[in-house]
């Protein structure tokens, strides 16, 4: 299975093929590893990259709102799209413009630290409107799509549950 993934405004050729039980070929932009790849959490993997006498690594992949992977590896935070592109030709003016209203909702529990909007501010797609602090990382979530806020049910300071709206958009 073959993934375009987007980092940092970078696009790198993911492709991914099973080579046993938890045992995975991965090539990232034709650089082929062996990956053995465990999951220890609702949103962790335990990877030893390059087999047996490899490196090991956690790694947290958290789903967001958006559609966006908030993925977390030595302490660094990145929000991550998978086949951001395909998507976006796909679809030019349907891309990043999610239908009906929305809801960002938190990935995991946390402390919400700043809340960037307020009801009745006009948003683009992809704006930031709340940071939420969970495992010691801020993570910066942005809307899904361009609206106008409907709801902001949290402010700063409050500790949130794993699924929590933080804001609503139509």
């Amino acid at each position: 299975m073959t993934f375009e993934i987007e980092l940092d405004g970078r696009s790198r050729t993911v492709s991914i093929e099973r080579a046993g039980v938890g045992r995975y070929r991965v090539a990232v932009d034709g650089h082929p590893h062996l990956v053995d790849a465990l999951k220890v959490g609702e949103f962790s993997l335990s990877l030893i990259v390059g087999g047996e006498t490899g490196t090991s690594r956690e790694v947290i992949v958290v789903p967001t709102a958006s559609g966006e992977l908030l993925v977390t590896l030595d302490g660094r935070t990145a929000a991550v799209s998978i086949d951001g592109r395909r998507a976006r030709k796909a679809g030019a003016d349907a891309a990043g413009h999610a239908a009906g209203i929305q809801k960002v909702t938190a990935p995991m529990p946390g402390r919400v630290v700043r809340v960037l909007v307020g009801p009745g501010d006009e948003i683009a797609v992809r704006q930031p409107v709340v940071v939420v602090e969970a495992m010691k990382m801020e993570n910066e979530l942005r809307s899904p799509k361009a609206g106008r806020v409907r709801e902001v049910p949290v402010a700063a300071g409050m500790s949130v549950e794993a699924g929590r709206t933080l804001v609503v958009i139509e």
